[in-house]
């Protein structure tokens, strides 16, 4: 009951009414009072520190996902424990039918607009976009080693993921004194690149011939007038940028006066963060302006900032045409850049920066991390239903996961080693699953079955990554798997049922071991057929399979659904840069119904979440 009473004390933003404030007290407080406050009571002494007896209908905050988790437990017979006095059917559907009024009286909003400093792998694409070239470090490479020769990333740590668990989540991020060195230190060598002799052409591009006697006032003025717009992603006043080429008139070097003008630009608020320069007035609902709309799209889908054409768009105000808006919808998805909705967002989502750890051979390791993204990459560009997900008749494969795929590697171009190489690292090719589906979907990837070695950790796994279920803590006594006993040959699922036997195990393990038990057969390159390996399981629903094949027709059926709004959260939150509330869920509602009436693809997807109500509105605080 924890988790209910947590939740009861931090559920909504609004206000409740009248009628549902008496609702509470005369339906909700006597069911708390009865089975709850005995053991959450006393301030500091509540157990969970929670002290139910200072909810009133008045005083829930945020924190929806607890409310919602805990329903489902409730639902479960999971809460109160089994050693607690239990409240009754009629009780248990008290609560629910007052949780869902509650949930039903929430409106939509989309939220209010929270400026965040670009995260690492964005300020590395924006430099990258913005000068024409990426910094790079020179570093003397073993052969087939995989080394990062970015500069940002070689001094930028890689930012943790915020609450929304994304990396991309910056707004509890600090600037620090450190961080702010490093970004001078590469502002600083980034200008000097670009004003090297290497990168003469691409500067020229701009500013056109300049002559061996150096920068001219006209140089200056075209660079100025390109750089800056460019950089703040946005257009900027004449007054402004006539500032700055009065200040570089005013120097006697004028390329030094022009990298101190152009490094002030790389070091402003309006360069290091999105949306300090969105206009529009607080305090009221509204549409965000066209700049701020390109914004969200790129660094959404490209995990850049706007291109050319993009910003003279959202310059002539025509993103607020649909039409328009959805024609740069599918060119940023048809761009090469569009790859980081896979190896960023769904390396994210899915945990795939783990794979390659699995293997200290470098040319396997990047095989086995490079084929779900591929894979992903797939589903996004080529249009394809969400659930083939779990479910396709598509692979990626290379040599070196070829033996995976049997047959159907056959179809694959014969791989050539170069002369003198030992091992390298070899792309994927494209093959059509024909003798072995059983392979179809991300689930069943060498690399993901490894990287969830064993039942409990593959189980787990598909709850939250797929079924988007969050878990607790497991006890701290757990214990390990028992060995066998004196004169007895059990299986390890026997033997793994002797450790899962506590009631406080089973709440969890009732929910994990089906799924993780179903992939037994996958461990090796050879799908074992033997029939002493125990697949068979029963989900909490009631729902039974024999095997992983049994299971995943559920995924795709019965609990469609089910993963489906998974994936539309994981998606919107990445695209917001934030975890979701409890006011997004009716956003959420409409595009899951509309993906699931349509049997709606990774593109419609894209679309739905860039036409959104918290992605083209916002609140900007008084």
């Amino acid at each position: 009951m924890r988790v209910l009473l947590t939740m009861l004390c931090l559920l909504l933003t609004h206000t409740l009414s009248v009628e549902a404030a008496a609702s509470f007290e005369t339906e909700i407080k006597p069911i708390l009072k009865k089975f709850c406050v005995d053991c959450h009571s006393d301030g500091d002494e509540a157990k969970g520190e929670v002290d139910l007896s200072t909810v009133t209908a008045t005083n829930f905050a945020e924190r929806f996902e607890h409310w919602e988790s805990a329903i489902e437990r409730v639902k479960a017979h999971e809460m109160p424990p089994e050693d607690s006095p239990q409240p009754t059917e009629e009780e248990r559907q008290r609560l629910f039918k007052w949780y869902h009024n509650q949930i039903d009286s929430v409106e939509a909003h989309p939220g209010f607009f929270a400026p965040r400093r670009l995260c690492a792998t964005e300020y590395r694409k924006t430099l990258r976009s913005l000068f024409g070239f990426d910094l790079e470090v020179a570093i003397i490479e073993a052969e087939q080693t995989v080394v990062e020769k970015s500069l940002v990333m070689k001094l930028l740590q890689t930012d943790p993921p915020g609450v929304s668990g994304f990396r991309n989540d910056t707004h509890g991020n600090p600037l620090t004194t450190t961080l702010w060195d490093q970004y001078s230190y590469i502002a600083d060598a980034g200008l000097a690149e670009m004003f090297s002799q290497k990168r003469r052409s691409l500067l020229e591009e701009i500013t056109g011939s300049i002559p061996q006697t150096g920068m001219r006032l006209d140089h200056a003025q075209k660079l100025v007038r390109s750089f800056v717009p460019r950089a703040v992603r946005r257009n900027v006043a004449d007054g402004k940028v006539a500032r700055i080429i009065k200040s570089i008139k005013q120097s006697d070097d004028l390329e030094a006066a022009v990298k101190v003008e152009l490094k002030a630009v790389l070091m402003s608020a309006g360069f290091m963060f999105r949306g300090l320069l969105m206009e529009g007035a607080p305090g009221k609902q509204q549409a965000v302006d066209n700049h701020e709309l390109a914004e969200r799209l790129s660094y959404f889908v490209w995990g850049d900032m706007p291109d050319a054409e993009l910003l003279d768009a959202a310059a002539m105000g025509n993103l607020s045409n649909p039409e328009i808006y959805a024609a740069q919808i599918e060119r940023l998805i048809d761009s090469p850049k569009s790859i980081n909705l896979a190896d960023n967002f769904a390396s994210q989502w899915l945990t795939l920066d783990q794979v390659a750890k699995q293997s200290v051979q470098v040319p396997e390791a990047e095989a086995l991390r490079s084929q779900p993204i591929d894979f992903m990459h797939h589903l996004f560009v080529d249009d394809r239903p969400l659930l083939e997900l779990l479910d396709s008749k598509t692979a990626f494969a290379n040599p070196f996961t070829a033996k995976f795929y049997g047959a159907d590697s056959k179809q694959m171009v014969r791989y050539r080693k170069q002369k003198g190489i030992e091992r390298e690292i070899v792309p994927n090719q494209k093959i059509s699953l024909v003798q072995t589906k059983n392979r179809g979907g991300i689930l069943t990837m060498p690399g993901i079955l490894e990287m969830n070695r064993g039942p409990v950790i593959r189980g787990t796994w598909i709850l939250e990554r797929i079924l988007g279920e969050e878990l607790p803590e497991p006890p701290a006594d757990v214990g390990q798997i028992p060995a066998n006993p004196p004169g007895k040959n059990l299986t390890f699922r026997e033997r793994f049922e002797m450790h899962r036997s506590k009631a406080t195990c089973a709440i969890c393990h009732d929910k994990i071991d089906p799924l993780g038990f179903a992939l037994q057969r996958y461990d090796g390159p050879n799908y074992k057929r033997n029939a002493d390996v125990d697949t068979t399981g029963q989900l909490p629903t009631g729902e039974s399979f024999e095997d992983f094949a049994g299971l995943k027709q559920i995924l795709v059926t019965s609990q469609s659904e089910s993963v489906i709004r998974n994936i539309v959260e994981r998606t919107l939150s990445y695209a917001l840069c934030r975890k979701l509330e409890v006011f997004d869920r009716p956003t959420v509602d409409k595009i899951v119904d509309q993906l699931v009436a349509s049997n709606g693809t990774y593109r419609d997807l894209v679309h739905q979440v860039a036409t959104s109500l918290p992605f083209q509105q916002t609140v900007i605080r008084n």
